[in-house]
């Protein structure tokens, strides 16, 4: 028996849990008892899709979206408008966006915002990789040149701050940059903004001041 009362395999499997986020002790065992009452086959297919997650899903090369395909389906889309690249923070913004069916450009995923306090930096993103293919149109999707950069992210002050940093690192490049417009909620997150919510954003984006 483990230290916390039970077998040693179920132990484990808690403490497995409760490293995920927002999962807490009580959660991670009620979520650790559910399976060991799943019929085999269950428990078997979320291993299975666990494991294929890890060996088959990385970064789009491009867009740095996540992926099963070098480049993403997005980027490799070619009804696409590679010349405008709307900048998101995580890919579950970028697919919040695309549920609104309004962008038909392409994106560039940061994989976060700055944070000084936090210690996350510039180089701690993937900003280096969105200057490069404003630069090079071979580092593009479709080998398009980019003509506008839509900053996409949170209406927060790391959102802001981030959005700064971009707007400096494009103003000595030929590239139009805009920004969402301001119907998004200030202080929270893109995710959790609603469908229409976007549309507005989308549609209303201004010039990058």
């Amino acid at each position: 028996m483990a230290a916390g009362g039970y077998p040693e395999p179920v132990e484990r499997l808690i403490e497995c849990l409760e490293r995920m986020p927002g999962i807490g002790r009580r959660t991670a065992t009620r979520l650790a008892f559910h399976l060991l009452k799943a019929p085999p086959d269950e428990t078997a297919a979320l291993a299975s899709a666990i494991g294929e997650v890890n060996s088959r899903i990385g970064c789009c090369e491009c867009c740095w979206q996540l992926t099963d395909v070098q480049p993403c389906r997005i980027c490799a889309d070619q009804t696409r408008d590679g010349s405008c690249v709307l900048v998101v923070e995580q890919p579950r913004d970028l697919m919040s966006i695309e549920a609104t069916g309004l962008h038909r450009g392409v994106y560039h995923v940061l994989t976060g915002r700055l944070d000084p306090l936090g210690g996350v930096g510039p180089d701690d993103l993937t900003i280096a990789g969105l200057v490069d293919r404003v630069d090079d149109p071979d580092r593009n999707a479709g080998r398009a040149t980019i003509e506008e950069v839509i900053l996409g992210l949170s209406p927060t002050l790391e959102g802001d701050t981030t959005a700064h940093y971009i707007s400096e690192a494009m103003s000595t490049r030929n590239v139009r940059v805009t920004r969402l417009a301001r119907g998004l909620p200030s202080g929270s997150s893109l995710e959790f903004a609603t469908p229409a919510m976007l549309a507005d954003a989308i549609l209303g984006r201004a010039p990058r001041e």
